[in-house]
C-alpha cells in the first residue's frame, strides 16, 4: 500500500485530524492515536454506537492504535518524545499555543527529528487575531461566509447537514502531508503545515465568490446559480412529503424536461441564466412535482436526458444501488458497516482495518520503548 512504513503520531480529536489520519491508516500507515487520560477522544462518546465505541468514533478512527499519555506528567511527555523521534508525521488539533506550552511545538520536535512532517489543524490558524478563539465547524463556516449563502426557504441561514469546514480542512491537511512527504524524499527535511478551518471553508466557495470579488453587493442566494436562482438547480416537494432535485442547468436538460411537459415556451427564461426571471419556471415545476410521489417521478425520469435525483435519507444513501454496486460500504466480522476509502487505486488498493482501537489498547507501544 502507498503509505506502508509511514509512522504517524496523532494527537487530534473529534473530526478533522482523525479523518485525515484514518485516510492514512487505510492506505497502510501506522497511526498511533495518543489520547488523554479519562475518556480519551470525546468522539468515542458522541452519538449512537454499533459496537464498543460510537459510530462517530469508528468512522474516523479505524485501523489506528491507541495509547493514553498524560502530557502533564514527565513520564507521559518522555513517552511522546520517543514516539515523535521515530515518526514521519505528527498531527495535532489543539488550540494554538497548547503544544508549545507542553513542549511539543514544531521547533522542539523538528530539532529532535528533522524529517518530521508536523501538521496542525485549528479553527483560525496559528496566528492572527482569532487564533485563541474557541470554535468548531459551524462557527468557522459562519466566519467564512458559507452560512450567508446557505439559506432555507424562509430566507435565513440554515444549519448545514455537512461539516464542511471540518472535512475540507482535513482533506487540505491530508494533501499538505502528502506533498511534504513527497518533498522530503528529495530534501531529507520535513515541514510545518498550518491548516485553518476558516481558510478551508473560505477556499471551498470559488464558484460563489464572483459578486464579492467584483465589488458587488452581497447576493441573495435565491437568485444565484447554485443556491436557488435556477429552476434546474433546485429542490422540489413531491406529493408524499419527499423531495427531488434537478441538478443540471444545461439547456439540453431544460429542453428535454420542458418539452415532455409541453412547456417549451419557458425555455427562453432559462436561456437567460439564473435569476429572479426564472421564478415562473420554478413555480410551474413546483406545481407539477407536487402532484405525484417521489417514486413516481424517479420512474418518470428514467431514460430521460435530465439531471434529477431523489433526496435520499441516510439509510437510503447507504443502500443506494450505485453505492452497493461499487462496494462503497464494507462490513466487518461483527456485521457493522463502514464507508470504504474514497480514493481507489488500481494497483495498490487500500486495505482498511475495520476495527477502531479501544482506549489505550496498544499500551505496549510506549511501555516497550
Amino acid at each position: 500500500m502507498k503509505l506502508e512504513g509511514v509512522k504517524v503520531v496523532d494527537l487530534s480529536v473529534f473530526l478533522p485530524g482523525p479523518y485525515l489520519t484514518m485516510a492514512m491508516a487505510d492506505h497502510g500507515a501506522e497511526v498511533i492515536k495518543v489520547e488523554p487520560p479519562g475518556e480519551g477522544d470525546p468522539g468515542r462518546h458522541i452519538g449512537p454506537a454499533d459496537g464498543p465505541s460510537s459510530v462517530f468514533f469508528k468512522n474516523a478512527n479505524r485501523g489506528k492504535k491507541s495509547v493514553v499519555l498524560d502530557l502533564k506528567s514527565e513520564a507521559g511527555r518522555s513517552a511522546l518524545y520517543r514516539l515523535c523521534d521515530t515518526a514521519d508525521v505528527f498531527v495535532e488539533s489543539y488550540r494554538p499555543g497548547v503544544m508549545q506550552r507542553l513542549g511539543f511545538d514544531w521547533e522542539t520536535l523538528s530539532a529532535r527529528n528533522p524529517r518530521l512532517v508536523y501538521c496542525s489543524i485549528s479553527a483560525f490558524g496559528q496566528d492572527g487575531p482569532y487564533r485563541d478563539l474557541p470554535a468548531h465547524d459551524l462557527a468557522t463556516e459562519a466566519y467564512a461566509g458559507v452560512l450567508s449563502m446557505t439559506h432555507g426557504r424562509d430566507g435565513v441561514p440554515a444549519m448545514p447537514g455537512l461539516a464542511a469546514a471540518d472535512i475540507l480542512s482535513s482533506l487540505h491537511a491530508l494533501s499538505g502531508v502528502a506533498m511534504a512527504l513527497f518533498r522530503r524524499e528529495r530534501t531529507g527535511r520535513g515541514d510545518r503545515i498550518d491548516v485553518s478551518m476558516q481558510h478551508a471553508a473560505l477556499a471551498g466557495m470559488p464558484n460563489v465568490m464572483g459578486p464579492a470579488m467584483t465589488g458587488r453587493p452581497q447576493p441573495d442566494p435565491k437568485t444565484e446559480r447554485t443556491t436557488g436562482g435556477g429552476a434546474f438547480y433546485q429542490i422540489y416537494d413531491t406529493a408524499d412529503g419527499r423531495h427531488l432535485v434537478l441538478g443540471g442547468q444545461e439547456i439540453k436538460f431544460v429542453r428535454s424536461l420542458l418539452g415532455r411537459l409541453d412547456r417549451l415556451d419557458l425555455v427562453p427564461l432559462c436561456e437567460r441564466g439564473p435569476g429572479p426571471h426564472q421564478a415562473p419556471v420554478t413555480e410551474f415545476l413546483r406545481g407539477v412535482f407536487r402532484t405525484e410521489s417521489l417514486a413516481h417521478w424517479m420512474a418518470w425520469f428514467d431514460g430521460m436526458d435530465v439531471s434529477a435525483a431523489p433526496v435520499n435519507t441516510l439509510r437510503e444513501a447507504l443502500d443506494d444501488p450505485n453505492v452497493r454496486a461499487q462496494g462503497l460500504i464494507l462490513t466487518d466480522e461483527q456485521g457493522r458497516e463502514h464507508i470504504a476509502p474514497v480514493v481507489r487505486f488500481m494497483l495498490e488498493p487500500a486495505l482498511p482495518v475495520l476495527h477502531e482501537p479501544g482506549l489505550d489498547e496498544h499500551r505496549s507501544i510506549v511501555d516497550g520503548n
